[in-house]
């Protein structure tokens, strides 16, 4: 029975969870780095996404574009002197690029649960954290803090706490570009913060990233660092372990095209999360990730939880999940928490089981902003023929 539909769904294009949405303003930039022979890590438009990014973000803050934001964030861990046997608290439920560069330094990882209300860092377990840590002597040397799908953490309650225990934050805003928090931009809130433009984010420079600070001495040092560390001779001279993490200038100039169009992206992604909740808010043990006071999210992702003891025929996460990917339709599960991963299943852990219930129940939906109508209502009607 199963087989015509299968052969059917094969005509019909793939729906995916995020894809790359060019505007056509890119191709000029680019056009000026090939006119120009302008190729290399280096060039007029890293130099100007860098300040296009600093302006967008305010606060006064420098920008180092880098290739990936995991180079990003590793880069952070560095310039706050992370080493070998150092702990770093970190959200669990994220990607593994928030946790890996922990152990790139040679770190120990510290996970902490979510909490309910934005699916972020719990401040109530973080603090419990810090002081049971703390009482080890093991003082954690950072705290790296999450958006979650474009959501702002609490970011007020974990502030204090970083200034209470004298602990630099690292903010992951990967996810976030284009969300507020009480009207300041997010990625303006830590000692550092990174950013990333990998082709499935709100805009992307197909591969790429950010350093983020208002000390203009990290950014200047991540710079360094990420150009091999090369020192000022006329030969190649080393006093410093480098890395080769600086975006190209070819991939600055889709970057530069794509800021054009940001708060564009994310009026589209929040239609979407709307349309989402318009269709599915009355439908039992569906909810969504919701902003609380203060809270202005990019929605980069429309991220439902199911719940089966309460929806229609008992439906599951994973049916609806099998259902859309047979429609040729790509959604997928949660974020993994880190302290579930095998690599890091030593790491110490402080939470209960909320991420662990997120990564069960949640789904994210299709939410890209190159999305039309057709698609949505393609997305919908086999969401609806499950649910209702």
């Amino acid at each position: 029975m199963i087989q015509p539909v299968l052969e059917k769904v094969k005509q019909e294009s793939k729906i995916w969870l995020s894809s790359p949405h060019m505007c056509g303003k890119e191709r000029e930039f680019v056009n000026e780095a090939f006119d120009s022979n302008w190729i290399a890590p280096l060039g007029p438009n890293v130099n100007g996404f860098e300040e296009d990014l600093a302006a967008y973000l305010k606060e006064d803050v420098h920008v180092a574009a880098t290739n990936s934001g995991t180079a990003a964030l590793h880069l952070a861990l560095i310039l706050l002197g992370i080493g070998k046997g150092d702990e770093v608290i970190c959200q669990s439920l994220t990607f593994a690029a928030s946790a890996n560069p922990i152990v790139y330094q040679g770190a120990v990882p510290v996970f902490v649960d979510s909490e309910p209300g934005t699916w972020n860092i719990s401040p109530e377990y973080l603090e419990m954290a810090i002081k049971q840590r703390i009482s080890k002597g093991k003082k954690p040397k950072a705290i790296i803090l999450v958006h979650l799908y474009g959501m702002p953490c609490k970011i007020g309650e974990i502030l204090r706490l970083a200034a209470e225990y004298e602990i630099p934050v690292i903010e992951d805003a990967a996810e976030s570009l284009g969300s507020t928090y009480y009207d300041r931009k997010l990625g303006t809130f830590g000692e550092i913060a990174i950013l990333s433009f990998n082709g499935n984010k709100i805009i992307t420079t197909s591969g790429g990233g950010g350093v983020v600070s208002k000390n203009s001495n990290y950014i200047e040092k991540a710079r360094f660092l990420a150009t091999q560390a090369r020192d000022s001779a006329p030969h190649y001279e080393h006093s410093h372990i480098g890395y080769n993490y600086r975006l190209s200038n070819v991939c600055a100039g889709i970057g530069r095209g794509q800021m054009l169009i940001l708060d564009d992206r994310v009026k589209k992604r929040r239609q979407i999360f709307n349309s989402y909740r318009g269709l599915l808010q009355d439908i039992p043990g569906i909810s969504f990730q919701e902003e609380l006071t203060g809270m202005f999210s990019n929605r980069w992702l429309s991220v439902i939880q199911v719940n089966s003891k309460l929806t229609p025929n008992h439906v599951t996460r994973e049916l609806l999940r099998l259902n859309l990917e047979i429609a040729n339709i790509e959604a997928r599960p949660v974020w993994k928490p880190m302290h579930l991963q095998p690599v890091f299943k030593d790491a110490p852990y402080f939470g209960e089981d909320f991420s662990e219930n997120l990564f069960k129940n949640g789904l994210c939906l299709p939410s890209g902003s190159n999305m039309n109508k057709d698609h949505f209502e393609r997305v919908s009607k086999n969401i609806l023929s499950l649910l209702s």
